[in-house]
């Protein structure tokens, strides 16, 4: 559990990893560096695990733990197209 001291604190990042099959994981953390090199090790998540990692490809900044939390769950749900028209700008924070 991430005390209220810890989401006040710390921007969070939410993002799109491509995986070497071409998939795409979304996840968000407070320290993107760290985060990066857990899902190169294999560390980072099962999924990656499985899938490997080709790179990040999108990034959003918050200030906020509960919003960049809401967004990473919006984007998790969100089809294929609709996250590929995001990492190429075509869909925006308001959608």
């Amino acid at each position: 559990m991430i005390s209220n001291e810890v989401r006040q604190k710390n921007n969070w990042y939410v993002y799109i990893i491509e995986c070497l099959d071409s998939l795409y994981y979304v996840g968000m953390t407070n320290d993107l560096s760290k985060r990066y090199d857990q899902h190169l090790s294999g560390l980072g998540s099962k999924f990656t695990a499985k899938h490997g990692i080709k790179q990040i490809v999108y990034v959003e900044l918050y200030e906020d733990f509960e919003c960049a939390r809401y967004r990473e769950k919006q984007i998790k749900n969100w089809n294929r197209s609709k996250k590929e028209k995001l990492i190429k700008g075509k869909w925006g924070k308001i959608q």
